[in-house]
């Protein structure tokens, strides 16, 4: 047995290879991005392109796609999965960690995904915003930051070297 490595718990013959032979069998926005993540783990570069909507012109980015399936993907986290305006729009929020040279990343991506002649297909991402402190919205002279604190700009410097 071989775990499916979009992070079910089911065997991949049974959870995202039956999708990766036949692409109608992605019902829902979750399984295709699900088999998408596999499809990356199993090195699928033609599933992944072929899995775009078409507006993407994917085939025209195919080394780029080749490029960023050929990494060290370790894991499949879906956050979320929602309804989009329409019942041909859906929506998942997920996070897929990968190595990279020694380090651990974390893509996080609210992937939104449409149906076309009943095929979903991946059209288009969004990443999440960095949390800001709440500081940067007050003016420097109302600030209670100390000088030899770290600047709240995220600079790494202290506060009186750099926005103080």
């Amino acid at each position: 047995m071989t775990t499916c490595p979009c992070g079910s718990t089911a065997d991949y013959s049974q959870c995202c290879e039956p999708i990766h032979h036949n692409h109608a069998l992605a019902t829902t926005p979750e399984k295709l991005m699900r088999s998408r993540y596999s499809a990356h783990v199993k090195g699928l570069v033609d599933y992944v392109v072929d899995t775009y909507h078409p507006s993407c012109h994917a085939e025209e980015q195919r080394e780029e796609i080749a490029e960023s399936i050929d990494s060290d993907w370790c894991g499949l986290e879906v956050v979320e999965s929602t309804e989009g305006s329409h019942a041909d729009e859906g929506f998942v929020i997920f996070k897929a960690t990968f190595n990279q040279e020694g380090q651990q990343y974390c893509l996080e991506e609210r992937s939104r995904f449409v149906r076309e002649n009943d095929l979903w297909y991946y059209i288009d991402g969004t990443f999440p915003e960095p949390e800001q402190d709440p500081r940067l919205s007050q003016s420097v002279q109302s600030l209670k930051v100390g000088r030899n604190d770290p600047c709240i700009c995220g600079s790494g410097k202290k506060f009186k070297k750099c926005c103080g």
